[in-house]
């Protein structure tokens, strides 16, 4: 399990698109991948999961990946956020 801190960046709230091409992102992975906000913990690959969190720029995050490809998915999650404006 990789646990990696991650800030949301964008200028904008991030919902509708972003969100989904974050699960399409998640998606890509066979480990499991959630977001930590606080005490929630939720599904990067469930979309409904995703709008719940309500993210805008500057939240801090938590990026949790557990599996046989925990390693490139935190590294593309991470990678994601850092390319969003």
């Amino acid at each position: 399990m990789i646990k990696t801190s991650v800030v949301v960046r964008t200028d904008n709230d991030f919902d509708g698109r972003p969100i989904a091409l974050l699960v399409q992102e998640a998606s890509q992975y066979a480990s499991k991948v959630y977001i930590q906000v606080g005490e929630k913990n939720i599904n990067a690959k469930s979309i409904m999961g995703m709008m719940s969190l309500s993210l805008s720029g500057g939240d801090q995050i938590t990026v949790v990946t557990d599996g046989e490809d925990e390693k490139k998915a935190a590294e593309g999650i991470k990678t994601f956020f850092a390319q969003r404006k």
